[in-house]
């Protein structure tokens, strides 16, 4: 997704991202640009559902809370093995870009 700076589909299914060790995919709010984790296993979608569906789901809490409705706008930039932390940063969007 991250490497072709382009839309995240086609993608793996749910159940091969996890089988293949990647416990939580990465998405970036457009509104605030806050990047946040979402763990795949407690994802409630069968597990043949592909990951770039995921996309219209995905909710900002900050976003919907100031605007008083569901805010849903966001893209999904990587799937990852850990969440994100202090030594394990968000993904760089673009070539040279770090919020």
């Amino acid at each position: 997704m991250l490497g072709f700076q382009g839309p995240a589909q086609p993608s793996p299914a749910l159940g091969d991202a996890i089988n293949a060790g990647f416990g939580y995919l990465e998405v970036k709010c457009l509104g605030c640009t806050t990047h946040q984790t979402v763990a795949l296993n407690i994802v409630r979608r069968p597990k043949t559902t592909p990951i770039h569906e995921l996309e219209r789901y995905m909710r900002c809490k900050d976003c919907s809370r100031l605007q008083g409705r569901p805010y849903k706008r966001s893209h999904l930039v990587a799937l990852r093995p850990t969440k994100i932390s202090a030594s394990d940063p968000a993904s760089t969007w673009w070539p040279g870009e770090r919020d």
